[in-house]
């Protein structure tokens, strides 16, 4: 069995193909980031136009590169939600009409699902349910109790910003570009204070809920006071990564003393901070699970991953329309 994966929910492009066995053939990846930074976010119109130019070139160079034709492939996974509307258009479209044309089976994936899924790719254990994952992204924040492929039951989530999107706001206020996560982890390397004084959020609330707005703020306002005192701005940045890194890791002790589940998956973009990996580690008695770096952020891969685990559980139907869910509940 051969999937093709398409991903195009946000600002990256993403084609991959993987066999049966979970084997990745071939994968490309484009990304829009030069494109948006000098507006300091993801414009959507600008991005679905960027995917219309880019995801059939991107076919066909993974096609060639698997050394495949379109008549071996065996099924068409695409990113159905959510997302920008305008940008998962895209991908259904392209998706949906070749698996018509071919007479294929066509699998919509839920964007986070395959978020959650992509890391066992390189487990040689395999998938095995049930599993606590914690899901940080720029558009997502939450805790999600994985009890079966399509059954996942979300424990917790941000009430506001999620933690990518406060990464960014806050890079902005301190005049770092987009995106701000990789921008903040660098600045806070070169922190020599260590400043570790930041509010940790909702960490004594009996909910497994996360808020960041607010210190989101807090970090805005010591910044302008320690440009009063002209103090270092690499401080600030140290002092808010940690107190997210502290949020995220006091949740999910929490979550594991709730459900009494021993492996623990974090994902999304943010999984591939590594002053987040170095803290998560020091989980006693957790099995915590990674995905690779390069699997981290938006890709096709694991939309082709995911695709396959329900071609393989034979967990699908056929649609003769093309539709997508901007805003999809991961319980759905």
């Amino acid at each position: 069995m051969k999937v093709l994966g398409i991903e195009s929910s946000c600002d990256e492009t993403g084609v991959a193909i993987i066999d049966e066995k979970g084997k990745l053939l071939a994968e490309r990846l484009y990304s829009q980031i030069e494109l948006h930074a000098q507006y300091g976010g993801v414009v959507p119109e600008l991005a679905s136009r960027d995917h219309i130019r880019k995801i059939t070139p991107l076919i066909k160079e993974t096609l060639k590169a698997a050394d495949l034709t379109l008549n071996q492939l065996d099924a068409i996974a695409y990113t159905a939600g959510p997302g920008l509307v305008g940008a998962l258009f895209v991908g259904a479209s392209v998706g949906q009409s070749m698996a018509w044309s071919l007479g294929i089976p066509s699998i919509p994936v839920h964007h986070m699902e395959a978020h959650l899924l992509v890391p066992f790719i390189d487990q040689a254990s395999g998938l095995q349910f049930p599993f606590l994952c914690l899901l940080v992204s720029g558009g997502h924040t939450m805790l999600v109790q994985a009890n079966g492929l399509g059954d996942h039951q979300v424990l917790g989530q941000s009430r506001d910003d999620a933690v990518g999107e406060a990464f960014d706001k806050v890079a902005k206020q301190l005049g770092l570009g987009y995106p701000g996560g990789p921008a903040i982890e660098k600045l806070a390397k070169q922190s020599i204070s260590k400043r570790d004084d930041f509010p940790r959020p909702m960490i004594d609330h009996p909910s497994l809920d996360f808020s960041f707005s607010g210190l989101k703020t807090h970090t805005l306002l010591e910044y302008k006071k320690a440009k009063q005192l002209s103090e270092e701005k690499a401080d600030i940045a140290h002092a808010f990564q940690q107190a997210v890194t502290d949020t995220l890791y006091a949740k999910c002790q929490q979550a594991i003393e709730q459900t009494g589940l021993d492996t623990l998956v974090v994902a999304g973009g943010v999984s591939a901070n590594r002053g987040l990996r170095e803290k998560f580690n020091q989980l006693d008695d957790v099995n915590v699970i990674f995905p690779s770096m390069k699997f981290c952020t938006d890709n096709g891969v694991m939309i082709a991953y995911t695709g396959l685990q329900y071609a393989l559980a034979e967990k699908f139907v056929g649609t003769n329309e093309i539709k997508v869910y901007p805003r999809w509940s991961l319980q759905q």
